[in-house]
């Protein structure tokens, strides 16, 4: 019985460091890019809100 036991504990770790490994592995994939954007922004003398095209359509989408 308590190997049993050991087992199953043994089990439930591994399920969840592999979870953990997972969700670490999506957050470095879909981080990267929106820190790589940041630091060519960071180096632009312009801060602050910027009209640009898309927000244009948001605000014709908007209109009632």
């Amino acid at each position: 019985m308590d190997k049993t036991k050991r087992s199953r504990r043994n089990f439930l770790v591994a399920v969840g460091a592999g979870s953990a490994a997972t969700v670490a592995a999506v957050a470095a994939k879909t981080v990267g890019p929106v820190a790589d954007e940041a630091a060519k922004t960071a180096g632009s003398k312009s801060t602050g809100y910027q009209v640009t095209e898309h927000v244009r359509k948001y605000y014709r989408t908007t209109l009632v």
